[in-house]
């Protein structure tokens, strides 16, 4: 049986006072700062950034999509959790959660590119990271 979620990753996402709008709830631009944050913490496992900077490539996105189902609020502790649910020759695609106790308050989708560095141009996926994201998957 496949992995649903290869690559999984799980991060606390402490909510600081600034965080929060006008409403009292945290706002959407936070929910960004979050996803990058677990995606920094999959890549640090599965393609660490010295190992990126030293190859001369980089990551890069070309959309979100973020679907708000709860708000979250200064004194909630929420959970994120991001795997890699499709990896092609040329992009990337992340799934994620964001829960409070347990209650999923946000979905988001997330896919990308990786570039070469020095001309910034589009390059295949790095081979590192389709080695495990095909060995979990097998």
């Amino acid at each position: 049986m496949l992995p649903e979620r290869p690559l999984e990753v799980e991060l606390v996402l402490p909510v600081k006072t600034y965080d929060i709008d006008f409403a009292g709830i945290v706002s959407n631009i936070v929910y960004i700062r979050w996803l990058e944050d677990l995606r920094l913490k999959m890549l640090e496992q599965y393609l660490p950034l010295d190992q990126q900077i030293k190859a001369d490539i980089s990551p890069i996105l070309m959309q979100t999509q973020i679907q708000y189902r709860k708000a979250v609020t200064l004194l909630d502790a929420p959970v994120g959790r991001m795997w890699m649910s499709d990896l092609s020759r040329m992009k990337w695609w992340v799934t994620a959660e964001i829960a409070v106790n347990g209650v999923v308050a946000a979905t988001a989708e997330q896919y990308g590119c990786f570039i070469q560095l020095s001309t910034t141009r589009p390059i295949r996926i790095p081979a590192e990271l389709l080695k495990h994201y095909h060995t979990l998957r097998r």
